[in-house]
């Protein structure tokens, strides 16, 4: 939690010995790595923290609401310790609204719709096409460049979510496809944060904002379709919401800020760790096991992401 933000607070390096190579490009991209690692293995939790959620028959938009509620908490406090108040210029406003949107809303309640259907394991597994969608995002806004390795790679990506969604794969298609909104979505984040920034905020005030701005949004969503989601008394399903909440109001800010700092593409490199450390959640906390077709599918993906990302010269 506090390493992110001190990872992009103004003078923080001095503040504290570097590492060894720190203070050089080789340093730097360890870092990036480092929190690379955090994100996905903090990211890949919430999917089956997420469907434990849903477990008690909650809906969509109440848990979303109560999940900007914990995360304006969270990052609120973190804020306030850090002497950084809630920023609410114009341009401000502007990213809050757009990233509440296509970062929370809409790719959160596509989430819980879905896990309520499909193994938190899958969901995992589909957020490791982040990066293939990113790509092509970032070839149309002229970002990236084209190759034939990577192209293949895109191939292998479709074939991966293919072979699941396939007659052998056992996985409703419907929902399959509503579970894909997500990753298009957050690719489309990523994408957007790179290309415009965040409005001079660091990646903690950016996340406060967007977590107040999205409840804020999110109440009369929940209100209005009958989704309000009592909390209390808390249950297995609200803890898990809770720390859900809280991780992800981390992991997110650390996403924007890594998007920022080295790219959409090399930021939806987080998906490896989130489809990796994501199934083996899933195996511990709910006992989910795979076909063997599965294993494939996410093999295959996963070599398609593979080759999709810009090799480590540029990616650096």
């Amino acid at each position: 939690m506090s390493d992110l933000a001190v990872a992009e607070a103004p003078g923080a390096a001095a503040s504290r010995p570097l590492m060894p190579g720190e203070g050089g490009e080789n340093g730097r991209r360890w870092v990036l790595v480092a929190v690379l690692v955090v994100l996905g293995l903090g990211w890949g939790s919430t999917q089956s923290l997420g469907k434990m959620a849903t477990a008690t028959g909650h809906q969509p938009f109440g848990l979303i609401f109560w999940q900007l509620v914990v995360g304006a908490v969270v990052l609120g406090v973190i804020s306030a310790l850090r002497g950084k108040g809630l920023v609410l210029s114009g341009p401000a406003l502007r990213f809050y609204v757009v990233i509440a949107v296509i970062g929370t809303l809409v790719p959160n309640a596509t989430f819980y719709a879905s896990v309520v259907h499909l193994p938190a394991g899958v969901m995992s597994m589909l957020i490791s096409t982040v990066p293939l969608i990113a790509f092509p995002m970032a070839l149309a806004l002229r970002m990236d460049r084209l190759s034939p390795g990577r192209v293949i790679g895109l191939g292998l990506g479709l074939l991966g979510v293919a072979l699941i969604a396939g007659p052998g794969g056992s996985f409703s298609l419907g929902w399959l496809a509503v579970a894909m909104v997500g990753p298009v979505f957050y690719a489309a984040e990523a994408t957007w944060v790179a290309r415009t920034g965040t409005a001079g905020m660091d990646a903690v005030q950016a996340m406060f904002g967007v977590s107040v701005v999205g409840a804020v949004m999110a109440a009369p969503l929940a209100l209005g379709t009958g989704q309000w989601v009592d909390p209390l008394p808390l249950g297995r399903a609200e803890v898990a919401l809770v720390i859900l909440a809280a991780v992800h109001a981390v992991v997110y800010a650390g996403y924007v800020w890594l998007a920022r700092q080295a790219g959409s593409v090399f930021a939806a490199q987080t998906s490896y760790l989130v489809t990796g450390s994501g199934v083996i959640w899933a195996m511990l906390l709910l006992g989910e096991r795979f076909q063997p077709l599965a294993w494939v599918a996410l093999a295959v993906m996963l070599a398609g992401v593979a080759l999709v990302q810009p090799r480590p010269a540029r990616g650096a």
